[in-house]
């Protein structure tokens, strides 16, 4: 298989999974060990900056009405919300890399986050059924989407997306959409954050100098052009139907690795 393949498909798993609730870390790191090839932590965050900006063209209108017309009493008190949102994850999260708190990105602890992850979807998909349907996003709301977010992010294979959809779903805004959008508006200062405080690391360290920015720049654009797919068939999908196949997606593919992986592996 040649190099420009596997990053094809590299760019093409990084779309398709950074946004649907069925984990992207868990998904490149299972790809790389099993054909692909472990990659730079450079292309690793160039293929994920790429979703990131897929997700902000669609959400575009959405953030430029809420940038505008912040004097709009709703709209303030949305922006405050994701802002504090984004500011309890990015503080959490700081604490947690100072203290080098993460699991190892291996692939048993990746299949469990899959398998726990997928249950737990589940049950949440139908606590959330039994509540009235609710747009509205609270403060509690905004405050566990902010947990949530960071606890994603040590957790390889929990995935961001379910973790806030659900935190949000569970505890004020049971509508499906309402809570998809509040996820991912949070999502896009966090990762754009998170994008670069990795990117400034690598380029410390010198490891910009070797990048095959042939592969980086086709891998982002291969991950932008897919995620933008991915996420408008999500948003679309919600509406009438429930994150269901997804949990059951997660619990199949983790009992698979499981099974084929030895254990620590």
């Amino acid at each position: 298989m040649s190099d420009l393949i596997r990053v094809t498909l590299l760019g093409i798993i990084e779309g398709v999974t950074e946004f649907l609730p069925i984990s992207s870390t868990g998904h490149l790191l299972i790809a790389e060990k099993f054909g692909l090839g472990a990659r730079s932590d450079l292309f690793n965050i160039g293929i994920q900056a790429g979703a990131i900006l897929a997700v902000t063209l669609i959400y575009w209108k959405r953030i430029w009405q809420l940038l505008t017309q912040w004097r709009d009493a709703t709209n303030r008190d949305y922006l405050l919300k994701l802002a504090v949102a984004f500011l309890i994850t990015a503080v959490l999260g700081l604490i947690a890399v100072k203290m080098g708190f993460k699991l190892p990105e291996t692939v048993t602890p990746v299949a469990w986050a899959l398998v726990i992850g997928g249950v737990w979807m589940i049950a949440a998909e139908r606590l959330a059924a039994r509540q009235p349907d609710r747009t509205e996003v609270t403060w509690k709301v905004a405050i566990l989407v902010g947990i949530a977010q960071m606890v994603a992010g040590i957790f390889p294979g929990l995935s961001r997306s379910a973790s806030t959809i659900f935190a949000a779903m569970l505890f004020g805004t049971s509508n499906r959409a309402a809570a998809t959008e509040f996820a991912f508006l949070v999502g896009i200062p966090t990762m754009y954050a998170a994008t670069g405080y990795e990117l400034l690391k690598v380029v410390k360290g010198g490891g910009a100098a070797h990048e095959d920015w042939t592969a980086l720049a086709l891998g982002f654009v291969v991950s932008a052009i897919v995620a933008f797919i991915a996420v408008k068939w999500l948003l679309g999908y919600i509406r009438t139907h429930t994150f269901t196949p997804f949990a059951i997606y997660r619990i199949a593919f983790g009992v698979a690795l499981l099974l084929l992986v030895p254990a620590g592996g």
